[in-house]
């Protein structure tokens, strides 16, 4: 292989790492959100859970109010039935009392209805609160992780540009650097790549003339793929 390929190979090599670094760096970020947006939606269950909860608790107090109510005006026409002395208004009186009292039976059973509902919002409120409290954990110690994995990658990022940097300054053709880094950018990465024995590129995949391949092999000159422009190594 010649010096000059060999040397663009390994630079490519830094090139890679410093491209899956950078990804990875823009891609932390994101699973941090990703991590969030768990717990907030947790947290928004719980809240719900809860206003539900409270919804009801409400509804109960307003039909204890009622039957409260309902019983004093039972109350109170009762004692005016002792205190009459016509028939026709104590009749009138008792069937006052009578739809007071099917109202409260009403009532007392809608009472219970929403003392079964409470239960089940009680627990679901327990459910969705605890389901919080582990996410809540879940998400702090993987954005910690996050966190040290970036501190961590940005490390090795800083590293890979000086070792970057020392690989370039060691290649002088000025205009074969310029030809690495545009086929680096428009094949994603992949600037120099081996030609198989099957005189096969191993980019694109399309067999190349036997004169490229034998110019690739020989390493007389710089050797391109007829069909994708890559550099080619043997």
């Amino acid at each position: 292989m010649r010096d000059d390929v060999k040397k663009l190979l390994s630079l490519q090599e830094t090139d890679q790492s410093i491209q899956s670094l950078e990804a990875e760096l823009i891609k932390i970020p994101q699973l941090q959100e990703a991590a969030k947006e768990q717990l907030a939606n947790d947290t928004a269950a719980v809240a719900q859970a809860k206003a539900d909860f409270q919804a009801n608790e409400v509804e109960i107090k307003n039909v204890e109010l009622d039957i409260g109510t309902r019983k004093n005006s039972v109350d109170r026409l009762k004692n005016q039935q002792f205190e009459t002395k016509k028939n026709e208004e104590y009749t009138k009186l008792g069937e006052e009392v009578v739809r007071y009292e099917g109202q409260i039976d009403e009532l007392e059973t809608r009472e219970l209805e929403l003392m079964e509902i409470a239960d089940d919002r009680r627990q679901k409120m327990a459910d969705a609160e605890a389901a919080l409290a582990k996410t809540q954990s879940f998400v702090d110690q993987e954005i910690v992780d996050l966190e040290a994995r970036a501190t961590e990658r940005k490390a090795d990022l800083a590293e890979a540009k000086a070792t970057r940097e020392g690989k370039v300054a060691d290649i002088n053709d000025e205009e074969l650097m310029d030809t690495y880094t545009r086929l680096f950018n428009k094949r994603e990465g992949s600037a120099i790549v081996q030609v198989t024995d099957q005189k096969s590129c191993k980019s694109c995949h399309v067999q190349v003339t036997p004169a490229t391949y034998a110019l690739a092999q020989s390493g007389a000159a710089i050797s391109h793929c007829d069909n994708c422009g890559a550099i080619l190594f043997p």
